[in-house]
């Protein structure tokens, strides 16, 4: 199931099935069972059989897939596998993020948002602190996240919202950000040319992002890579009274 699709799922109990998933990011299949389908009598054994069932439809049909040791996710049509280099002796992974990654990735959020200006990451943080779910896709958005690990921690992010609004479903939005400890390395160009591919082959037409003007390192990073700045609304932000403006970049694919 790639997330510029919309949801089309057959039947009530499938539905709710997934939305149980969906909203939980990641979920013992027992769990899922006693939640939705409750085992008491009369009838337990039927139910176990229509949970059963519909688990089976849902992950046929390319919606939900199951780990090993039970755990559904829903499944997302992401290149999983990790792009690995080593710059200044630092062993260094690309890859697809999973809900395992969420306390991660907030973690690395709230780090740069203290070094740095940068609203829409600190408004990204709240919301997954929020719903506790890293990847969402519903009839309303759609989330995803790539991430670079070093010794498996998170050590930066990138970001890509998509709204399932047939108007606006050529677009993304975007945040990245890396640790202090590790810019200037290439980690930050890594995490912005996996989303930019994953975007391209997704058929989106334009990403694009909101930077407070005092954030002149990001802007000038986003310059350099071709990004342009398409409007600049002032006094969008104000931070310790004092009134900011934003800056509003893109790039067409």
């Amino acid at each position: 199931m790639t997330l510029t699709e919309p949801i089309r799922i057959e039947g009530d109990d499938r539905g709710r099935i997934y939305e149980y998933v969906e909203t939980h990011g990641a979920v013992d299949r027992n769990r899922a069972r006693e939640a939705l389908f409750p085992a008491d009598p009369p009838g337990s054994a039927q139910h176990a059989r229509a949970f059963r069932h519909n688990v089976a439809l849902l992950k046929r049909d390319g919606y939900l897939e199951e780990d090993d040791d039970g755990t559904l996710r829903i499944a997302i049509d992401i290149e999983e596998t990790g792009e690995e280099f080593t710059i200044e002796d630092v062993d260094v992974t690309i890859r697809a993020a999973r809900q395992e990654d969420l306390s991660g990735i907030v973690g690395a959020m709230r780090q740069v948002v203290e070094e740095m200006t940068y609203i829409e990451a600190e408004s990204v943080a709240d919301e997954l602190d929020h719903e506790n779910v890293l990847l969402r896709h519903n009839e309303f958005e759609s989330r995803l996240f790539f991430v670079a690990t070093v010794d498996g921690d998170v050590v930066g992010w990138a970001h890509l919202h998509l709204p399932n609004l047939e108007k606006l479903g050529h677009t993304a939005e975007l945040t990245v950000g890396v640790l202090e400890e590790y810019r200037g390395m290439g980690i930050g160009n890594q995490l912005l040319d996996r989303a930019l591919e994953w975007a391209r082959a997704n058929d989106l037409e334009k990403v694009y992002q909101s930077v407070p003007s005092t954030n002149e390192d990001a802007i000038e990073f986003f310059e350099d890579r071709d990004w342009k700045i398409e409007a600049v609304r002032d006094d969008h932000y104000k931070l310790d009274d004092e009134y900011i403006d934003e800056v509003m970049m893109a790039i067409d694919l």
